[in-house]
């Protein structure tokens, strides 16, 4: 099977949303995306440089949760790094706005 090439994040983002279409993906990368909020908040908040591990660990742990285990499908973050974690900010920024919904 040949995998498209996305040259754009117009390109790749219909996909994205095909590859995050599940109910529970959608929850485990807001859930996650909304933490990695709350952790960068903190970390600039209290200057505990400890805080950015977790800050960057825990929304991926959330987003592959849904992924494995939920979409059952690979996350683009491994071929498509700055697509996808542009894609995970404005799905959830959507999401708020009531632009997308919560999937299947």
């Amino acid at each position: 099977m040949e995998v498209k090439e996305y040259k754009t994040l117009a390109e790749f983002y219909p996909y994205y949303l095909s590859e995050h279409s599940k109910k529970g993906t959608r929850i485990t990368h807001f859930l996650g995306t909304t933490l990695f909020f709350i952790l960068l908040i903190g970390l600039f908040i209290t200057k505990n440089i400890y805080l950015l591990i977790p800050t960057i660990v825990v929304p991926y742990a959330f987003a592959w949760v849904g992924h494995f285990f939920i979409e059952s499908n690979k996350p683009a973050t491994f071929k498509y790094p700055f697509f996808s974690l542009i894609s995970d900010f404005k799905l959830y920024f959507e999401i708020i706005q009531g632009k997308q919904g919560w999937g299947e």
